[in-house]
């Protein structure tokens, strides 16, 4: 069953390989890519959409508009410490390609509603943009058919501060918004999810280089500088929850176990900013989202090795692809 999606994201590293998923598997239309300020500045996440683009032959297909470029009420927060410029120091000559005039606010609107019930929104940076869907047109959030969120931890760790993961960090008020507006909602979290099924240790690198393919190269420079600094902090390797959150919309038999959650967000604590907090049935809460607890690791691993191994060719030159 082909999915039809937009893609939310402030590509880098893992939102690049979510990029590849969502291109390239028969699984997946993409009809847009809107961008969020977030993990890196906002001029380079957008080079690095069109970077990825170009990697995998699909540069003029997909319309990329610019959405919001700061959170809703506070300043932007970088993720630049842990990802540098999010692609490995890869560039490339975008000559004529550039973002569509209409801002993607408006393009996420205008999509879901030419299209009521058909059209999946995975989310994987800062909630901005669909915050802002929702508050502009109250019918928006019906006619989504899903919203696949990555963010937040199940009441467990983070990875900005001790309490907080760094997508709903950046924009707690945003993500608040959108837990409370009507989505169909599944979360797929940092912790202790993304830690416990979607780390790529060394030998599943290793692995990954043996493929010897563009996107494998592509792949293992986008990365590099993350692997570093996630080892720095004790993971022991690259971690994938946007990749990660792709690959469930697409293929639901990843999921080993989910359940109905009551998930709220704090924004009125600098000490918790951002915390998730994740009841689990008990507290006389209506539940709000499903939240995945488990996934087949190695399956979702196997996924991201066949994308990889697809025989694709740059349409432009990269610099910085070896």
């Amino acid at each position: 069953m082909t999915r039809r999606l937009i893609l939310d994201t402030d590509t880098a590293q893992d939102d690049c390989v979510a990029l590849l998923v969502a291109l390239l598997d028969s699984r997946a239309s993409l009809e847009a890519i809107t961008m969020v300020a977030g993990n890196v500045g906002f001029d380079r996440q957008v080079h690095n959409a069109f970077l990825t683009l170009a990697a995998t032959g699909h540069l003029g297909e997909v319309p990329v508009h610019l959405g919001c470029e700061r959170p809703l009420v506070r300043e932007w927060v970088s993720a630049e410490n842990v990802h540098g410029d999010g692609v490995g120091g890869m560039s490339i000559d975008l000559g004529d390609c550039g973002p569509e005039a209409e801002h993607g606010v408006d393009a996420l609107i205008r999509i879901v509603n030419d299209n009521p019930g058909e059209i999946d929104i995975v989310a994987i940076g800062p909630l901005t943009n669909v915050a802002m869907a929702a508050v502009k047109d109250a019918d928006f959030a019906k006619n989504v058919r899903s919203l696949v969120i990555m963010g937040g931890s199940n009441n467990g760790r983070g990875n900005i501060t001790a309490a907080a993961e760094f997508n709903f960090y950046v924009d707690p008020e945003a993500a608040a918004t959108v837990f409370a507006a009507g989505f169909d909602i599944t979360v797929v979290p940092w912790a202790p999810l993304t830690l416990n099924d979607a780390v790529f240790g060394a030998d599943r690198l290793e692995q990954i280089a043996t493929i010897d393919t563009p996107l494998a190269r592509f792949f293992m420079k986008v990365c590099a500088a993350t692997l570093e600094f996630d080892e720095a902090v004790g993971i022991p390797g690259t971690t994938h929850p946007d990749s990660l959150s792709v690959a469930v919309l697409l293929d639901p038999e990843l999921v080993i176990a989910a359940a109905d959650y009551n998930v709220q967000i704090e924004t009125g604590s600098e000490l918790t900013r951002g915390y998730s907090a994740m009841s689990w049935g008990v507290h006389d809460l209506e539940p709000n989202a499903r939240v995945i607890e488990a996934v087949d690791g190695q399956a979702f691993f196997d996924l991201i090795c066949s994308i990889l191994s697809t025989e694709v060719s740059p349409q432009r030159a990269i610099a910085g692809l070896q």
